[in-house]
């Protein structure tokens, strides 16, 4: 199922269970939402199901942390809170910056910060918006907290597209319209329930997430966040019938 092509080389991606996964972009390393802890619950009442498939020793250097969000420990738990304490820079949402401190810097939607590539040039990280289950923003972050995803682009490069925990596709219109199309989409799946919103769902389904590759016009597209914990509702069986029902399973990966 792996996508062939100049730009899939020229941007590798390793997932490692959950919503982890190393980017390597423009000569930066780029990690998701770092989650390396044991199986276990978190007094949060999330269990966490099986390991991810390696440990931050085997990772080697992170130069930047794209954290959607700090308040669940499926998106930051404990050794990923670790992780970042060594991490020269965390983009992630104006609160978490502000709880986390340290290297955090806020990207808030739509903004823009520009990273030094180590042979020249720049990247550009744009925070853009994720609302994390449905309804308008000031009834779900009270509840749920911010989200935000992230759009990398640069000169020569392909666009490169991760969408953090965000449960509606109105928001991936958007980011379609202002970025597409895009080369690679990062989608965080899983079809999220619990019983913090009645059991709404708190991210993409998989159906969802193949609409959201249609609407992106990705060429290349990785899913994440659809394993390893226990109140994940569809798996890897979901998302393979759904990009086969869309017609785009010959543009996924699948670690």
């Amino acid at each position: 199922m792996a996508a062939t092509g100049a730009s899939s080389e020229q941007v590798p991606v390793r997932a490692f269970g959950g919503p982890t996964a190393l980017i390597e972009y423009g000569g930066l390393r780029f990690l998701t939402d770092p989650t390396f802890d044991a199986p276990g619950t978190y007094p949060s009442g999330l269990a966490k199901t099986a390991p991810a498939s390696a440990a931050p020793a085997d990772l080697g250097p992170i130069d930047v942390v794209l954290l959607s969000h700090d308040e669940h420990d499926d998106n930051l738990d404990t050794t990923g809170r670790t992780l970042l304490a060594d991490a020269p820079l965390t983009l992630t949402t104006p609160g978490g910056a502000g709880r986390l401190g340290g290297t955090a810097r806020p990207l808030k939607d739509w903004e823009s910060i520009e990273l030094d590539r180590p042979d020249g040039g720049t990247i550009t990280v744009t925070g853009v918006p994720a609302l994390h289950g449905p309804g308008a923003r000031e009834d779900l972050e009270p509840i749920v907290g911010e989200v935000v995803g992230f759009v990398l682009s640069g000169d020569g490069l392909p666009t490169v597209y991760i969408s953090g925990d965000n449960a509606q596709l109105s928001l991936v219109r958007e980011i379609a319209d202002r970025f597409g199309p895009v080369d690679t989409a990062v989608l965080f799946a899983g079809a999220v329930r619990t019983d913090v919103l009645d059991r709404a769902l708190l991210t993409l389904d998989s159906a969802q997430a193949a609409e959201a590759a249609r609407v992106l016009g990705a060429r290349r597209i990785v899913p994440v966040h659809f394993d390893s914990w226990a109140h994940f509702t569809e798996g890897r069986e979901q998302l393979v019938d759904a990009f086969t029902a869309a017609g785009l399973i010959d543009r996924v990966e699948l670690a």
